[in-house]
């Protein structure tokens, strides 16, 4: 233990010596560790809060697109939708307990005088409600859940901040000359689009816009007691089975997933993401790393003699390789040390730009493990790189090093 506070000692000192070199050899590592710990962060933060809103839903509830999953953008932009035939087929299906289809649309609604473009989306409250309450996970802020069949609509958390600031519950809004009920709030789900639209039973949804059929998506809840997995085989049989006699051949393009194997996409994805990352980050990494064996060769240049001293009054080539990975490891050290703080901070400061301009509500990930494998990883760079330059010295001889000038 005295042995590794003198090497810490030696190291420290060295570093005090050259200041302005030190500083300079650890900016290659302070800009790569922050590299890795803000985007590490963040896309973390990401991770969570897209499966927080996946698990909102129950095990039983399946989703069902139109498309392949390559195509869910195009889906998601309104470019794709189920048509009648493929919500008569998912309610057919064996397992499918209740069908609740989804749809959207961009619409001119009014409210006290002013005018704004909203995202309305239908549901058909007299089956979905349930769904939307105890598997899909919303709840209330304020008012209460509207009545099947009647002109009442809920607004999401921000409609009343924001898109219509001071909206009361129990007012009305108007939508192509149509007046509606605010009735209730909705808890925030974490993305500003989702948080800014309204909710409005699927009849009165095709009378304001004229869509009679089809839907963007729509949910499948599985009969209690049923493998969700078993079902998700016969909604897709059946669709295959209604394709195939309208149009003559197999032609399954639709997507059916549970929660759980969206979830396992989203952690795929995610880790792809977080891969790509760490190797982008690298390259910064690999430059501090060879500035720091740089810098090690050129303090064991300088420091030939006093290497020379050490081996005389009987230091082995084990203590000198010590040493000098023990100051190349301060390197990594004390540029990790800073990338960390650099990194995590303007994560939290992306973090609380998202809190005030919520378009997505997420949390930059800041845990202890993440700061720890900071640390470590850094010194170790700093270790790895400088291991050459410690060996070099522990080679030398002492008369020889004694002698140079």
């Amino acid at each position: 233990m005295g042995q590794i506070k003198e090497y810490i000692k030696i190291a420290i000192r060295s570093l005090k010596t050259r200041p302005m070199r030190s500083w300079l050899t650890m900016i290659g590592v302070v800009i790569g560790v922050f590299l890795i710990m803000s985007l590490l962060s963040l896309s973390e933060g990401i991770k969570t809060a897209m499966l927080q809103q996946l698990r909102m839903m129950g095990k039983d509830l399946v989703m069902i697109m139109p498309g392949e999953i390559t195509d869910i953008a195009t889906m998601m932009a309104g470019g794709m939708e189920l048509n009648e035939d493929d919500l008569k087929a998912v309610k057919k299906a064996d397992g499918v307990d209740v069908v609740v289809p989804m749809t959207y649309k961009g619409e001119a609604v009014r409210y006290k005088g002013e005018k704004k473009t909203v995202i309305l989306s239908g549901y058909p409250w007299k089956e979905g409600l349930d769904v939307l309450r105890d598997d899909w996970g919303l709840s209330l802020t304020e008012g209460r859940w509207p009545t099947p069949g009647k002109r009442e609509i809920l607004v999401g958390n921000l409609v009343p901040k924001e898109v219509f600031p001071k909206m009361k519950t129990g007012t009305e809004i108007t939508i192509k000359g149509r007046q509606l009920k605010v009735v209730g709030v909705l808890r925030s789900v974490g993305t500003k689009q989702d948080d800014s639209q309204l909710l409005v039973d699927l009849d009165i949804f095709r009378e304001i816009t004229g869509e009679r059929t089809g839907a963007k998506m729509a949910f499948a809840k599985v009969e209690a007691g049923y493998s969700t997995d078993r079902a998700i085989e016969n909604i897709k049989e059946s669709l295959d089975e209604t394709r195939k006699r309208r149009r003559g051949e197999d032609f399954p393009s639709y997507t059916v997933l549970s929660s759980e194997k969206m979830t396992d996409i989203i952690s795929n994805i995610m880790a792809l993401v977080q891969i790509a990352i760490f190797a982008f980050a690298s390259i910064a990494i690999i430059v501090g790393a060879i500035g720091i064996m740089n810098t090690m060769y050129t303090s064991v240049h300088e420091r030939i003699r006093e290497i020379g001293i050490m081996k005389a009054v009987g230091a082995k080539n084990k203590n000198i390789i010590t040493i000098f990975l023990v100051e190349a490891g301060f390197f990594g050290l004390f540029g990790g040390l800073g990338g960390i703080i650099l990194g995590l901070g303007l994560a939290k400061i992306i973090e609380l730009y998202f809190q005030i301009h919520p378009v997505f509500f997420f949390k930059a990930s800041i845990t202890p493990q993440l700061i720890l494998f900071g640390l470590v990883f850094s010194f170790l760079i700093g270790c790895i790189s400088g291991f050459l330059p410690a060996r070099s010295a522990s080679k030398l001889k002492p008369v020889d090093a004694l002698r140079y000038e």
